[in-house]
């Protein structure tokens, strides 16, 4: 009966979109009926949207985040048939660097075990045209499973973050940082700077045969900046529960981000399900701001109902959030399906 309770969450999208068309101050989530590991990016007055698309990976290009279902949609990379980056592509983000736009993405030959991270070039104005250039795996020196990397640049140096193992074997996702020399190479070591600790970071069945044998999960790291701060807001326990949710680790921008002791763990989660507003397992989000740069939103993925996983019943949702006075940030609870919520400012 769960399975088709969730099939019925979708079939009901449709009815969502006919109502966001009806008032275009308002919008209404899910912004797309389906959809893992949402990314975006803000440039130049448009936001491309990047996600995985069965071989390859696709963008989408809009002025208006809320009316993603009808952007452009273009496949910019399609994997090869066999090797080591031939399957199981995960959780693309699109970043605009040194005058060249990158896509980072984890993909494997079939087998998880050797899922690691690899990075297509891109020197078009436009990331929708142009051709789009193959550099590679990037990777430090332990080449170890790697997934969810991220990029970001904190006072002139670029840093790498992902999700990882310590060991060649899957028993534990931790979160590492390393330098870059360039957008498509690493440099020095990783350091290990967030373990699962908190019983909400460890909630899973390690006898699902068919989900991953592990519990003790931090994966899809994400930077925020915001008052001299540091936040890595990170997703927590297994995906295939209704408890991922979301975790947050706070660093001073004067400390050094390769140090493990600069970042500081929030003991409870940040974002988490909303059985009243029935928006389970949100998780693996990005962050953008409003087209006028006034206002900060998040963008995740969750499932409609309990049960269902992580499959393809995640739906990317969006919602503005505000700032603590402690300068933290406020992510609130989740929205529920069908209410209408104001469109981003400037929009």
């Amino acid at each position: 009966m769960k399975v088709n309770f969730c099939f019925l969450f979708l079939f009901m999208l449709t009815f969502s979109a006919v109502a966001q068309q009806k008032n275009q101050s308002t919008f209404t989530n899910p912004i797309l009926p389906s959809g893992a590991d949402p990314w975006i990016i803000h440039k130049d007055g448009y936001y491309y949207y990047a996600n995985a698309s069965g071989n390859g990976l696709a963008l989408r290009k809009t002025k208006n985040i809320t009316d993603l279902r009808n952007a452009p949609v273009k496949k910019v990379w399609t994997a090869p048939a066999t090797g080591l980056y031939s399957k199981n592509i995960w959780a693309p983000e699109i970043h605009f660097l040194q005058g060249k736009w990158y896509m980072y993405f984890a993909a494997d030959d079939g087998r998880n075990d050797n899922h690691r991270m690899y990075v297509i070039e891109n020197a078009s104005k436009d990331p929708m045209q142009g051709e789009w250039i193959f550099k590679g795996q990037i990777k430090d020196a332990s080449n170890k499973w790697a997934i969810d990397g991220s990029v970001f640049n904190h006072k002139g140096q670029l840093y790498m973050i992902w999700s990882g193992w310590e060991a060649d074997k899957n028993g534990q996702q931790d979160i590492f940082i390393a330098k870059m020399k360039n957008p498509y190479t690493l440099t020095g070591p990783r350091v290990k700077i967030s373990s699962p600790q908190f019983d909400w970071e460890k909630i899973g069945d390690l006898n699902d045969p068919v989900n991953p044998p592990h519990v003790n999960v931090n994966e899809g790291p994400e930077v925020l900046v915001h008052d001299n701060k540091l936040f890595l807001i990170f997703s927590a326990s297994g995906c295939w529960t209704d408890h991922y949710t979301l975790g947050m680790l706070t660093a001073s921008a004067n400390a050094d981000p390769m140090d493990q002791r600069s970042w500081k763990k929030h003991p409870r989660p940040v974002f988490s399900t909303s059985k009243e507003n029935s928006v389970y397992a949100p998780g693996h989000n990005s962050f953008f701001k409003s087209p006028d740069g006034k206002e900060d939103w998040i963008l995740y993925h969750a499932n409609p109902a309990p049960g269902c996983g992580c499959g393809g019943k995640r739906s990317p949702r969006m919602q503005k959030f505000s700032w603590n006075k402690d300068g933290t940030p406020n992510f609130g609870i989740p929205v529920k399906e069908g209410t209408a919520l104001p469109v981003p400012s400037g929009v």
